[in-house]
């Protein structure tokens, strides 16, 4: 099951990881933003334990949108140490998460 990103707990939870963090930037009214949430909730079962999986509703949530600068929806953004290393905007294959998450694992 994805992990649920939100204002209050995204330093602690993202910024403070040394796992890499994939953080889906979504909303309820997004149909490119549902149409993944299954690949994203795939994607958090199979590397449990290993990478950190979850979700961040942008308008529950329009701080840590703001502070990367979200303006499209879905954004993925892939957090290490701190810093995002890659980012993938709109739907995509499962592929392309595996690769990208590979590639910084």
């Amino acid at each position: 099951m994805a992990l649920e990103f939100t204002d209050a707990n995204f330093s602690t939870d993202v910024i403070s990881s040394d796992k890499l963090t994939v953080v889906d930037f979504w909303a309820e009214w997004c149909g490119p933003c549902r149409a993944i949430g299954p690949v994203i909730s795939e994607l958090a079962t199979e590397y449990a334990g290993k990478v950190n999986v979850g979700k961040l509703n942008v308008d529950q949530n329009p701080q840590v949108s703001m502070q990367y600068g979200i303006t499209s929806i879905p954004a993925i953004l892939f957090i290490k140490n701190g810093e995002v290393v890659d980012k993938l905007v709109g739907a995509q294959p499962k592929s392309n998460f595996v690769k990208k998450i590979e590639a910084h694992i």
